[in-house]
Parts: structure tokens; C-alpha cells; sequence
């Protein structure tokens, strides 16, 4: 029986002890992204505290690829930031009012703080909230994720 060549070891080794080789499909388990249905579950999702990346997606080539670094990341971040995909082409209202008209792309929501009344005296069952909006502007892989976080002082895993 011939023995592996230097070259077959040495991937052997790289696919064994290296943390961001992505040559090969992981075993994610179930998928951790949340599938936008409404506004009012987007505002749930809000409330629980926690950041929240938001995808703008339609379909085409690209998304595709971003549609699995955005599995790998909603993996690894799980509990601690969801993870949001929207298909633009079904909910076209809540994606125009993102002002862009580049897609796919990417926004991180988080720390929901209510507001005071300015003005107009409003219905009292209405309850305004101030969101922080940050675009993404890093690599879109795991990797990107994680410097991306550590910038912005998110809490990404019970360590940091």
C-alpha cells in the first residue's frame, strides 16, 4: 500500500487544525437565520436586546455565495447576534425604505432605545424606539464577522 504524499498530509493537517479553512462544507446544523416575515417580528427580534445583521438579498449568482457565509456566521454567533435574511422581491416596502439600490447588501441593527415624544401629541399605545443602523462594510465571511464585531464592541461569544 503506498503511503500518503507530503502533499495529501499536509491537507490532512490543514483541514484538522486550522479554525477558518473553508475548503470543505461544515456541518452547521439546523440553519440559525430567522426568514423575514413581517415588520412587526422584525421589531420583536429588535426588543430581545441583541444586535441583529440584516441581508438585503434578490436573487442572482452572489447571493447564493452569501447565503452560505451568512449560515457559517449565524452558526457561530448564535445566541449572541441573529441573523436576518430578506427577500427583497416579497417584501419590497420594508427594503426601499433601506434607500438603496445595490443589492445584495448587508445592515447590523442593534440597541432599541424608546424615544421621547417630540411635537405632535401622538395615540399613548404607541410606543416610539430609536435604532442604531451600522452598513456592513467588511469581508463578508466569518472572519469578517468576527473583526467587524470586535469594532463596534458587540458581544459576540460568552468570552468577549
Amino acid at each position: 500500500m503506498a503511503e500518503d504524499s507530503f502533499l495529501d498530509r499536509m491537507l490532512s493537517h490543514l483541514r484538522s487544525s486550522c479554525k477558518y479553512y473553508t475548503g470543505y462544507p461544515k456541518d452547521l446544523g439546523p440553519s440559525r437565520i430567522i426568514p423575514f416575515t413581517s415588520e412587526r417580528q422584525f421589531v420583536q427580534l429588535l426588543h430581545e436586546g441583541r444586535p441583529v445583521v440584516v441581508a438585503f438579498t434578490i436573487k442572482c449568482t452572489y447571493a447564493k455565495h452569501l447565503d452560505s457565509v451568512l449560515e457559517e456566521a449565524a452558526a457561530t454567533f448564535y445566541p449572541h447576534i441573529k441573523f436576518v435574511r430578506v427577500e427583497c422581491p416579497k417584501y419590497p416596502g420594508f427594503c426601499i425604505a433601506r434607500s438603496r439600490n445595490e443589492y445584495p447588501f448587508i445592515e447590523v441593527f442593534h440597541s432599541p432605545e424608546q424615544t421621547m415624544n417630540q411635537g405632535k401629541a401622538v395615540d399613548p399605545n404607541i410606543t416610539k424606539y430609536s435604532v442604531k443602523v451600522l452598513p456592513y462594510n467588511y469581508d463578508q465571511s466569518v472572519y469578517g464577522f468576527r473583526e467587524y464585531f470586535k469594532k463596534h464592541n458587540f458581544k459576540f461569544s460568552e468570552t468577549n
